[in-house]
């Protein structure tokens, strides 16, 4: 029986990368969009590509009756739910320093979407894994998608790395809460290669940081959707003794500026 999992927020970008790769591995896929449509209609051609099955489900990770939904109608579809990865977020690209341009309604959006709806959707999900667990003793297993922003304190906006920060608060309160049937875990991505970045930042800016990954970073590279799905499913596929993890995946530019490299 092949296993199951939910990314929400993977019409683009990395959740579509661990959709798809999640796939390679023989693991049938709901692909979750709240605008994106079309991308999720092509993310859905690319994992049904590999063989496996596939539902494309439009929900707002930020409604709690659309995020019992999309683990309802994935349950209604094959009956069980292995995995979750978190990876659905919003942000407001903000000027660093400028508090007069974070306003209420900007937590208000953010966190409901990218703290808030982990919770649920983790709430959501809990009953089919924990069913499994007592029936056949086989752990689920949930990923969050954070941020080095929750470490560094830099980041696209004053409520998004709070928001990330409580994410990775929220990782260690679930692995407590939902073991031993789950087990919770969190990636914390830097600077990745995405539309979204682009689209955030602008091409200057966007440049001007890819470069200074490449340059200034430990691994002297700018991190990818790729590499980032790795990340996330060593947690959801391999890690059968980890729970409670905030993992840091940002070629070492957490660690700050290094000295010059070996001559």
């Amino acid at each position: 029986m092949a296993k199951v999992a939910i990314v929400t927020g993977s019409a683009t970008g990395m959740g579509a990368t661990c959709a798809i790769d999640l796939a390679a591995r023989g693991w049938n896929i709901t692909i979750n969009y709240s605008r994106s449509k079309k991308e999720a209609e092509e993310t859905y051609a690319k994992v049904t590509a590999q063989g496996v099955e596939a539902i494309v489900v439009q929900a707002d990770v930020g409604q709690d009756a659309d995020c019992r939904r999309l683990a309802a109608e994935t349950l209604c579809e094959w009956g069980h739910i292995d995995g979750l990865i978190n990876n659905a977020a919003i942000t407001k690209f903000q000027k660093a320093g400028d508090l007069e341009d974070v306003t209420p309604e900007d937590f208000n959006q953010i966190f409901r979407v990218n703290t808030t709806g982990a919770f649920m959707m983790s709430r959501a999900v809990f009953p089919a894994m924990r069913k499994k667990w007592e029936e056949s003793k086989e752990r689920g297993a949930i990923v969050n998608v954070s941020s080095n922003a929750s470490f560094i304190g830099n980041g696209s906006s004053l409520p998004y790395m709070l928001s990330k920060g409580a994410l990775n608060t929220l990782t260690l309160i679930l692995a407590r809460w939902l073991s031993p049937a789950v087990r919770v875990n969190a990636i914390c991505p830097g600077f990745i290669q995405t539309r979204w970045m682009l689209n955030g930042v602008g091409e200057v800016e966007y440049d001007k940081m890819k470069e200074n990954e490449e340059q200034q970073t430990p691994l002297r590279q700018a991190g990818t959707p790729e590499q980032m799905s790795e990340a996330a499913l060593f947690f959801l596929t391999e890690a059968s003794n980890i729970t409670g993890q905030n993992i840091v995946v940002d070629a070492g530019s957490h660690l700050g500026l290094l000295s010059k490299p070996w001559s």
